[in-house]
């Protein structure tokens, strides 16, 4: 397994060991020992599985106070992966990154507690599994725009299909201090 840090400290791209034949391929998706081993001592929650099409957008989600950190992947198709510090006082404070994860080459991105997470669909569909280190509570759920301009995210595509929830979603600029989780060195 490849574990390798991205430019927001804390998100993680990960590539796990894949052994395939003819036949097809195994890999471990989840291995407390061997990911504790590589630095993610992870007690995960809750399994979330979603299902969507192609120019689907999901995001950009946090909860908070009740953070969860989220260990992503595709297991069928491909989607654009972002993660959003949104850490008041962090030193990259409204920094994202994004990066492909799909099928084909069985990325994973772990988004530490603290960072919104968003994706867009790229294949005709998407089958997208993520872990979560505690459990889902609407009522601490938030939405960053999209398309913030100030954070700028660089999509790849104009027109997503949203909800209406996502839509509506805030610029990071105006959601209030007490919905954003503080950075601690």
């Amino acid at each position: 397994m490849k574990i390798a840090q991205t430019k927001l400290p804390g998100v993680l791209l990960i590539e796990p060991d894949v052994f395939g034949d003819r036949r097809g391929f195994f890999m471990e998706t989840w291995n407390r020992r061997r990911y504790a081993e590589a630095g993610l001592d992870l007690d995960f929650v809750q399994d979330n599985l979603s299902l969507s099409r192609r120019g689907i957008l999901r995001g950009l989600h946090y909860q908070w106070p009740q953070p969860q950190g989220k260990l992503v992947q595709v297991l069928k198709g491909a989607v654009f992966d972002v993660a959003v510090d949104i850490r008041q006082g962090s030193p990259t404070f409204g920094h994202w990154v994004g990066y492909e994860l799909s099928a084909d080459n069985h990325r994973q991105l772990y988004v530490p507690e603290g960072f919104a997470h968003g994706f867009c669909v790229l294949s005709d569909e998407a089958l997208f599994a993520y872990k979560c280190t505690d459990f889902y509570n609407p009522q601490t759920e938030h939405s960053l725009l999209w398309n913030d301009p100030d954070i700028g995210i660089d999509w790849p595509v104009t027109e997503p299909l949203l909800s209406d929830k996502d839509r509506h979603g805030l610029r990071l600029r105006d959601i209030a201090a007490t919905d954003l989780p503080r950075y601690h060195p």
